[in-house]
């Protein structure tokens, strides 16, 4: 776990919020539904932006039991504000497929600052993962997953969020981004693909599994 993530846990469990006590609730589930599936499950956490996928990630590794879930955050793998077609396939064919078939996957960093690709990190199989992002749920990657879950969330009060949240860093590129979303999900139909959909506007709240069999019917 890096320090950024236990960081993240350490002021996610300080926070009195009711909203962030939403998403333990919610995180909790998942984590169960997790743990009945596999011994060392794969949860992917996608949605638009602003939806809260980040916060609610941070939510599920800190309701791990030893926090002993691996964290990789899609905002660390898309290789620039135009990369979200190439992050989420290269998800697949470098770190979920081969973690499936040989035990062992890798991504690579982009550096933002440099704007160039950074080093790789391998992940090995044996314990929990969990992917967060933009274009982590796709027809390709929902098969190597355990538990999919979808968030979504009023359309102004998520880009506020996301406004805000990047401080003027994504103001010139949201609408760039949001065009590559829309025809990701246009041809994935990503939210069909989820076990779990979580409704994010006000406060999460889990609606019923939309998916028959595998993780959603065991959480059941």
């Amino acid at each position: 776990m890096s320090s950024r993530d236990e960081a993240q846990i350490a002021a996610f469990d300080r926070n009195p919020d009711p909203a962030f006590q939403s998403y333990r609730s919610s995180a909790e589930l998942v984590v169960r539904m997790a743990r009945s599936a596999a011994a060392a499950p794969v949860v992917l956490i996608d949605g638009p932006s602003g939806s809260g996928k980040s916060t609610f990630a941070d939510a599920v590794l800190a309701a791990w039991p030893d926090h002993s879930a691996e964290l990789v955050r899609m905002d660390d793998v898309y290789p620039g504000w135009a990369g979200l077609d190439a992050a989420s396939h290269s998800l697949v064919t470098e770190l979920l497929e081969p973690l499936r078939s040989r035990g062992t996957g890798r991504w690579q960093r982009w550096d933002w600052a440099e704007a160039a690709p950074a080093e790789w990190h391998v992940v090995v199989a044996g314990h929990p993962l969990i992917v967060e992002g933009c274009g982590c749920l796709t027809r390709a990657s929902a098969p190597l997953a355990d538990v999919r879950v979808w968030l979504s969330a009023d359309d102004a009060v998520r880009k506020e969020r996301a406004l805000t949240r990047d401080a003027g860093g994504f103001d010139a590129h949201w609408d760039v981004w949001q065009q590559q979303w829309a025809r990701l999900v246009d041809r994935e139909r990503s939210d069909r693909l989820a076990d779990l959909a979580v409704e994010t506007t006000d406060r999460l709240q889990p609606r019923v599994p939309r998916r028959s069999g595998g993780a959603a019917a065991a959480a059941r």
